[in-house]
This record gives C-alpha cells, structure tokens and sequence, in this order.
C-alpha cells in the first residue's frame, strides 16, 4: 500500500481545520493534508442561512450524535448534532457570531495559559474578521470569515430590546464591542444572504492550492507513533485503509467530540477504559475526553396576537413562496436569518459582574428544534447559561472507530447551574411581561402560568431542557498534569502532536462558541508556523 508523505496532517475540515488548512498552505512552503470524514458542503441547505434547520436530521452532513441519559434531565438522551461535511459544525450551526466576554480569555490566561489573554487573542478574531461595518479597535475587514448585520428589522425584535430596556438593560448593537451586556441584533456569519462557513470563507481559497490535499469521507481510525513522536494517521475511505506520514506534525482537528475518540483509539487516554475495549495503552492519561462543558438552555413558547411570525409564512404557500422570491432577487428576509434573531446577554442579579445568561430570541415557535412549525403565529425565547460549573465526558464504547462515543455532560449536575438557570426563567419572564412584549403574547404556552415556584421550573427544565449545541473542553488546555495540552496546544507527553479545535478551552466561553474555535484555530496555525521557522533556525 502507498504511503503519502506530507509536513502537517490535519484531522478535522471543521470550524479550526479549515483555517489551519488555509493558513499552512498560504506559503506555498508545506505540503499539508486534510482528512475529513463527511463529504462536500454542496448541500444548498448549508447556504441558506436559515437552512439550518433543515440539517438537524440530515445524516449525510450531521453525526446526529445523542447523550447518554441525563441524571438530572430525567434520564432523557439529549442530541448532540456535529458536523460530518467541509466547514464542520461551521456548515451546519445557526451563524451567530459572538466571541464571548474580553474576561473569558483573561481567566484563560490567569489559569496558567501564556498567550490566551483577550489581548493576546484579539488580533486572531480581528485576523479572521470582514467585519460589514468595517475595521476598528475591536473588528478586523478582509478576513477570510464573512460577518454581517441581520439584512432587515422585525417588529417582534424590536419590541424584545425595546422591552430588556424596560426591564433595565441597555441595547447593545454589538454583543462584540467594548461591552456584551444588553439586548440587540445579533451579527451572523454570512453576506449577502449566504451562509460563511470555514469551508466557504477558508477552505475555498486554499483548495486550490497544489501543496494542499483534500481527502473528504475519510474516517480517521488512529494515530500513528514512533515511540512517543507522532509520525502519521491511518483513515478509511469507503472499505480502502490508508497512511499517511507527517514530516512535520499531526494535528487533531475534529472537534470536542471526536478529538478525544480518536486519541483514545489510537492508546492516549484512561488506561481502564482503553484497556476494557482491548486498545494497548500507550500513555493513561485521564485528562482526554474528561471536563466536558456545554451550554444548557430552557425555552419558552408563546403564542403571538398577529401573523408576523415566520409560522405563518412558512404555512402559507403564498407567502412563503412571496418569501422565496424576495430571498433570490434581494437576499433578503426571512431565510437570512439565523438561530437567534435577536437576543441578549444579561446579569441575573448585582452582585454578577458580566452576564452570565445569554437569551435568544427566535420569530418561529415549533414542539421541538427542527420539528414542523406550529400552525398559529408563534415565537420563542430561550435562556441559557453561561459559564456552566457542571462537568461531563465523552469515552469511547467500542475499538471500532465507527460507533459513536459515550457522550454525558452532565447537565444541571452543579447546584450553581441550577441556581443561575431559575434565576434565568426569572429574568425572562419579567423581560417578556414588560409592556413592549405584552402586546405581541396571546399566552404563554410553555412552561405556562400555572409554572410559578423553583420547584415547577425546575421540573420544567428536566423535562424539556436542552443543548445549545457548544461542547468544549474535553481535551483542555493548563498547566497542570490533569490537562491535555500546553500552551501551545501541544499535547503532553508527546512530539508533533497537537489539538487545536474547541476541545481545548479551559472554559467556555460566555456566548456562542464558533468565533472562538475560529480563533484558536488563527492562533494555533500561528504557534505551528513560528515553531517550524525556530526549527528551521536551530537546524
């Protein structure tokens, strides 16, 4: 069987993969392969900013992962959707771009991390930036990742900022800017009405390339080592095994679900459990697949007083191919917008010194995400919290490199998440009893008036509680033996082998989290490169 050889190999055409591909080829000085399991973005759902809910489902661009049975969610299994096609999650997320709190990234770097204050960071997020509005302090233009304005008001929108107002909280016009506090718009990853994947904004630029290799439905099965230096990857493609070696480094790319899989199949993690599925240990480290984090959120499902919703667009063929119409000739409307029209990040109580709920505020009601659309006018609005104290894992089930891993995050296992998420509830329904949304609730549907105690909502959030889709950290980045990777992303214990995906933020970050594996992915190309030109010297 042939051998490839490259300088880097790259694991994952996700969020981060796509711009290390972009970054390590723009030279033209290293030859780089990038494997990825799912297949193109050609999808024209992907495209569509508000396609995205077509894809919930869609197995051919969505692992359509499940947790396991949630202790404090009444034992329901939770979805888990990642994606399995070039652009990662990046392809099939709701777009909205928000990098999280300036104080996110200082305590990165108070935990022991060099380089991951927000002052370090910012030039990445600037870097990676076309910002519509332009550059300034805080935002970069030109950047390969494209980020716009919602293409045009809606009067629900506004009567939620207009009643956060009332209940005591600024509008805020850029949850990016000097402050995140307040309610807004939120910014999204696209233009002119089109989706701005890694895939679209990074990846297209550099396929082109000759000193880059794209191999799309490739199974990543293992790392290969030399002792403790990694030296390749084997990955399948259809029922065909492959190699390839790196020259340079193998870097894992696949996200806070499967980077820790694949190290874990390939001998780097619990000794017990690799051992129980018959995989050698290479090196038992504990650390790989532990500390997960995600983001818990509750809805809430009203009923609206008039047919502004996009219910009653979507259930009329005449309005929603009017809606249709408008979207090819201006790229405007409805199918521009994406998870979270408008929203806001706020303070549950004056002793919290930033916000620690975030809410967004969607113009469509439906029973569950990606179901149909209720037939009457409805909307929601979702509180979630934003620095989770609750810890999970994700361990492998199985040698086999195709079953999915045991995923738990251990949801509402913290008492401060519980604490923080009542007082979120709390805070949404005196944002939506203000007089500027009064008018616009026929009724609150779920959790419904009769949902009044700690007790009731507590209940409630057990039993409809839900992701919002952020998992992080279980390959996380410290100082400290427990952590898998350094600094630098390297991990530990080990030469030309690093992690640079979301999987290695000591924390997640208080928002969304795409922007900021778009970041660490800026940075962690910049930490390859400058180790390759000190090596280059040395030699």
């Amino acid at each position: 069987m042939e051998v490839q050889s490259f300088d880097y190999i790259v694991v994952g055409a996700g969020s981060a993969g796509c711009v290390l591909a972009h970054r390590l080829t723009e030279s033209g000085q290293y030859r780089v392969l990038l494997v990825e399991a799912g297949g193109r973005d050609s999808n024209p759902w992907i495209h569509i900013p508000l396609g995205y809910g077509k894809l919930f489902t869609d197995p051919k661009v969505n692992w359509l992962y499940q947790s396991e049975p949630e202790p404090e969610l009444n034992n329901r299994r939770i979805i888990q959707p990642r994606g399995k096609v070039l652009g990662g999650s990046s392809s099939i997320n709701g777009l909205l771009y928000v990098r999280g709190q300036r104080e996110d990234f200082d305590h990165w770097r108070q935990l022991g991390n060099a380089g991951w204050s927000f002052e370090d960071v910012l030039p990445c997020f600037k870097r990676s930036e076309d910002q519509e509005r332009g550059a300034d302090d805080l935002h970069g233009a030109g950047g390969p990742l494209a980020v716009s304005d919602v293409s045009e008001p809606h009067p629900l929108c506004e009567a939620f900022i207009e009643a956060s107002e009332q209940a005591g909280f600024p509008r805020n016009d850029d949850f990016n800017g000097p402050q995140q506090e307040g309610a807004g718009y939120f910014q999204l990853t696209a233009r002119n009405g089109r989706r701005s994947s890694t895939a679209t904004g990074y990846l297209k630029q550099a396929r082109r390339r000759a000193n880059l290799k794209i191999e799309s439905g490739a199974l990543t099965t293992r790392i290969l080592f030399d002792g403790r230096r990694a030296k390749g990857v084997e990955y399948r493609v259809g029922g065909e095994t492959r190699t390839a070696c790196a020259d340079g480094e193998v870097i894992l790319s696949a996200g806070a679900i499967n980077s820790p899989q694949i190290l874990q199949l390939s001998g780097v993690g619990p000794a017990q459990l690799l051992r129980s599925h018959g995989i050698d240990v290479l090196a038992d480290h504990a650390g790989v697949g532990a500390d997960l984090q995600d983001h818990f959120q509750a809805r809430f499902q009203y009923r609206c007083t008039e047919p502004i919703t996009m219910n009653d667009v979507i259930n009329s063929r005449r309005h929603s191919l009017m809606a249709g119409l408008r979207y090819i000739l201006f790229r405007k409307g409805l199918l521009t917008i994406g998870a979270g029209y408008a929203g806001g990040f706020f303070r549950t109580g004056p002793d919290v010194a930033t916000p620690d709920v975030q809410v967004h505020f969607i113009i469509f009601s439906a029973e569950k995400i990606g179901a149909k659309l209720h037939p009457f006018p409805g909307f929601i609005a979702s509180v979630c919290q934003l620095r989770p104290e609750s810890r999970g894992f994700v361990q492998i089930k199985s040698a086999d490199p195709h079953v999915a891993p045991a995923i738990q995050p251990r949801y509402l296992s913290a008492q401060s998440d519980r604490d923080t998420m009542l007082a979120g509830t709390k805070l949404m329904r005196n944002i939506m009893g203000q007089p500027a949304m009064r008018r616009y609730i026929a009724e609150e549907r779920l959790p419904g008036p009769a949902c009044t105690s700690d007790a009731d909502f507590l209940e409630y959030m057990r039993e409809t509680g839900t992701t919002i889709f952020h998992p992080t950290s279980t390959c996380r980045m410290g100082p400290d033996a427990t952590s898998v990777v350094d600094e630098r992303l390297r991990v530990r214990g080990f030469e030309n082998l690093r992690v640079i995906d979301g999987a290695v933020m000591p924390t997640v970050v208080s928002g969304n989290t795409n922007a900021a594996i778009v970041m660490i992915g800026e940075k962690g190309a910049d930490m390859i490169l400058q180790d390759a030109k000190a090596g280059a010297a040395r030699a």
